[in-house]
């Protein structure tokens, strides 16, 4: 096999170039192929610097993930780097592009790094729940400090070439154009320069309280990770360990962190979110239908936030409301939420006047007859959104994708109302639909799979994490979440306390408990209106007027900075009903909220995947990441299931009463897995 790594003379410089597209990862093959460019160089005394540069589109953008869990071939990145490192001749690395992880690790172990200004620098490995394990954690604090290394290690997310150049990991920058002319000239003025720079060799001063500070303000982001933890903790300890004690400790952490669960899990959403925009049963090179303008109906908090994310593309969008007022205000929300992001530094301020140019609020419905894709975003009533589709069949030019941002119902009487079914789907955005992720696609029975496919393959362009679900009240994610949150209710008339509940999912890794989560939504969403028809805990809340944390009275009391508190009022209404019910009190366990409203969530997900209304167990997992705040670290519920054991799952549901499903009762008795 032609290996993908080359090298050549300039002069008295070898240049060792990687050609391993697409991102150049340091596979086997590329790892012997350095290491043989730098034994090249070592036996040869004409060569007096060499530089590592790659071909394609970037510099060397990690390892290659597929080695994961399995026999490492030889040489390990760790050698490898020790051996460019030692290297008695200076090393230059040239970056384009991304050096990520790995990557990194090779230019912190060259002796000089320059790069082009587009070009980036990160150690994104905590996103899988490991750690740099080829000296990264022990180099990069001596090469640019330990403040900038905990931002980058333990955080994961790249930084810009001038940054990294501020920070003293990048000696020089290139031109765009110009990156080998100019590192062949760095090497030329640095060929005889000794002693060489090796970051090893480097001191380390670090305040304690630097370690301190950073963990208290990332309190919240780490909580539950073991990862972050760790690398706080291997930076922490380059002050005070030699080098060679350090990439020990590393190494150990790391084979520590890879064999655990936690990283396990983060891999498999890695993957996971991959394999879900893959479509069953359509091919992939089906020809797609050009999406050039959008058009949305419904200036209301979804519909303002689902147009944002399309110009945020760069897409045109034509949004429809009844009333000028709440089109004023709906754009209005729109412009505020750009100027936000521009504060924040988080886009350009002229990116807010250009997204914004691209959107033309109307009052016409006939407005929508030239755009590619309408999305209906209005009240969650189907004689509602019936009446909009079967007025958009008359409107919406011939080969138009017409979907429902709808959260129950059913997509096939919605296309029912309309003379093309095949162009008609579910796009189900998650509030606030410009921050969140997920995006399910509800495939009805008559879609067509060309208008699947171009729906799932624009949210990749709306940066969305699509996921195709089936026809099903609530689909996956809402269906899965009505288990939760009845047995929630129920256990309240049993004995348990709203804050216990919530106390149990917090401590799970979940962002809010599912009475915390009704507070945020509105409790009074889906609410009968009817003050005087009270059947529940739910309602008598509603009828009293707390409905959640827009009120500042719902399960919880909550001060003027939506802080909650234990709400006497609110015990004193379940008590009401457990004495007017009668129902018999027990004590609520920790174990008992965990069976009731997360194995009944695993439950009704084996229901889910036998019913075909999920492609596979790890979408299912991706709809709870993305959409509702599952910790990451745990991997799904279905993931999450595997690890607890089958066989306790369906053991727990059952001494609770509950029917297992078929599914995932066969799954434990072959003692199989989800995933």
């Amino acid at each position: 096999m032609t290996s993908p790594i080359t090298t050549a003379r300039h002069g008295d410089v070898l240049v060792i170039t990687s050609d391993n597209p697409p991102v150049n990862a340091l596979g086997a093959a590329v790892r012997q192929g350095l290491q043989a460019g730098i034994q090249e160089a070592a036996g040869d005394d004409s060569i007096k610097a060499v530089i590592i540069t790659c071909a394609g589109k970037t510099f060397f953008a990690g390892a290659d993930i597929t080695e994961f869990g399995k026999p490492m071939a030889e040489p390990g990145l760790p050698t490898l780097v020790d051996q460019i490192e030692a290297l008695d001749k200076p090393v230059i690395a040239a970056v384009h592009g991304t050096a990520l992880g790995g990557g990194c690790e090779v230019a912190l172990a060259s002796h000089y790094r320059i790069a082009v200004p587009s070009a980036k620098f990160g150690l994104p490995e905590v996103k899988l729940g490991i750690l740099p394990g080829a000296g990264g954690t022990q180099r990069l604090p001596r090469v640019a400090g330990v403040e900038f290394a905990l931002e980058l290690a333990a955080k994961g997310d790249p930084v810009s070439a001038k940054a990294a150049q501020a920070a003293g990991l990048v000696d020089r920058l290139a031109g765009e154009d110009s990156l080998l002319a100019d590192a062949l000239a760095f090497a030329n003025e640095v060929a005889d320069a000794r002693p060489l720079p090796r970051a090893s060799e480097k001191p380390v001063s670090a305040d304690p309280a630097v370690f301190e500070a950073f963990r208290a303000t990332n309190a919240k982001r780490f909580r539950g990770f073991e990862a972050p933890a760790t690398i706080i903790d291997l930076i922490e300890r380059t002050s005070t360990l030699p080098y060679a004690e350090g990439v020990v400790q590393e190494r150990n952490d790391f084979m520590k962190l890879i064999m655990g669960v936690q990283s396990a899990a983060q891999r498999h959403i890695f993957f996971a979110e991959r394999k879900a925009s893959k479509i069953d049963g359509i091919a992939d090179d089906i020809a797609l239908r050009p999406i050039n303008k959008v058009g949305v109906i419904g200036a209301g908090t979804m519909g303002g936030g689902i147009s944002m994310n399309f110009l945020s593309a760069g897409i045109p969008v034509t949004i429809v409301d009844m009333q000028q007022e709440a089109l004023d205000r709906g754009t209005g929300v729109m412009r505020k939420n750009y100027e936000g992001s521009a504060a924040k530094g988080r886009i350009k301020p002229e990116q807010v006047d250009q997204a914004m140019g691209l959107l033309t609020p109307t009052l016409n419905l006939a407005d929508l007859a030239d755009c590619d894709l309408i999305i209906e975003a209005v009240y969650e009533s189907m004689d509602v959104k019936k009446d909009i589709f079967g007025k958009l069949d008359a409107i919406a030019k011939p080969g138009a994708i017409l979907a429902s941002n709808t959260s129950y119902l059913d997509i096939n009487e919605i296309a029912a109302s309309t003379q093309r079914p095949g162009d008609v789907l579910g796009m189900h955005f998650f509030s606030p639909a410009n921050v969140m992720k997920l995006l399910e696609v509800v495939r009805g029975d008559k879609t067509a799979d060309d208008v699947l496919a171009t729906v799932m393959a624009l949210s990749k362009k709306i940066r969305k994490v699509a996921v195709v679900a089936g026809v099903c009240y609530g689909f996956i994610g809402n269906r899965m979440l009505i288990p939760r949150q009845m047995e929630a209710m129920k256990m309240l008339h049993e004995g348990a306390t709203p804050q216990q509940i919530d106390q149990v999912h917090v401590e799970f890794g979940m962002p809010m408990g599912p009475f915390q989560m009704s507070d945020l939504a509105g409790v009074d969403i889906g609410w009968h209106r009817d003050p005087t028809r009270i059947e529940n805990i739910r309602d008598a809340l509603a009828a009293e007027g707390r409905w959640g944390q827009k009120k500042g009275a719902g399960f919880y009391d909550y001060d003027e900075k939506r802080n909650p508190s234990p709400s006497p009022r609110v015990a004193e209404i379940i008590a009401d009903f457990r004495a007017k019910t009668g129902t018999p009190q027990h004590e609520i366990t920790e174990d008992e909220i965990i069976v009731r409203t997360l194995y009944t969530m695993v439950n009704e997900g084996a229901l889910i995947l036998a019913e075909g209304k999920a492609q596979r167990a790890s979408d299912i997992d991706v709809v709870w990441i993305y959409g509702y705040g599952w910790p990451v670290y745990r991997g799904g519920p279905m993931f999450w299931a595997d690890t607890v054991g089958l066989k306790k799952i369906v053991e727990g549901l059952e001494k609770y009463g509950f029917e297992v499903a078929p599914l995932l009762r066969e799954k434990a008795e072959k003692g199989e897995r989800f995933n």
